[in-house]
């Protein structure tokens, strides 16, 4: 009985990695915005596995050992492709959504050798002092878009940051009502550079989803 009801909550995307191994992201049928995976997520998710990140015949492995954050995780997509490259990696979102991001991290445990994964709970604003000291990665994708909550992402983003850790923030561009005010509001207390899509996943691009890596001024 448990395990239908598990069905009908729950369906599935799998998000290919470039190993030929998947991801496997239990989405919820009914809920709030971080229950889905959304397109920004996916070309960060194959952004992190482009060669200038991770390259096994170079011997390249930018993650390996890294310590990232991801804000706003929701599915846990971006922080899992992280932790089966080697990162150790904590996911975050809203207490609602803890659920939904165990149940990932399960699911796809046996991808992550090297790495490591645990998700917990951040609300934007609040302490951050459990999750220091300050780490190398911060992955955020489409977190820009509610106007109330960008002075807390910023406030939080800042609070966490150090002098050396690169943020890698991925939003599709929403041209109607207050979301082109929105974006500007965030991106003016960053130092912001725009990753050209040449440089993306050849197939997870689209000329709306935007890549930045940013870093707080001073």
């Amino acid at each position: 009985m448990a395990a239908d009801i598990d069905k009908c909550k729950y369906f599935t995307r799998e998000i290919e990695k470039n190993d030929g191994c998947a991801l496997k992201l239990k989405q919820c049928y009914l809920g709030d915005v971080g229950c889905v995976v959304w397109d920004a997520a996916i070309v960060l998710a194959k952004y992190l596995e482009t060669r200038q990140f991770y390259d096994p015949q170079r011997g390249v492995n930018v993650w390996a050992g890294k310590s990232v954050v991801e804000f706003g995780a929701g599915t846990g997509v971006v922080g899992l492709m992280a932790a089966t490259l080697g990162a150790h990696v904590t996911v975050t979102d809203l207490e609602d959504l803890q659920p939904l991001l165990r149940i990932n991290i399960h699911e796809n445990q046996a991808l992550i050798s090297s790495g490591s994964i645990t998700a917990k709970v951040l609300k934007w604003g609040e302490d951050v002092s459990g999750f220091l000291p300050p780490p190398r990665y911060i992955l955020m994708a489409d977190c820009i878009y509610y106007e109330q909550s960008i002075v807390p992402l910023v406030e939080s983003l800042k609070l966490l940051s150090g002098p050396e850790t690169c943020i890698l923030c991925c939003y599709e561009q929403r041209t109607e009502g207050v979301n082109p005010k929105v974006e500007q509001q965030f991106f003016e207390h960053f130092s912001c550079k725009e990753i050209p899509s040449i440089e993306q996943d050849p197939e997870f691009s689209s000329p709306d989803i935007h890549i930045l890596h940013i870093q707080k001024k001073g």
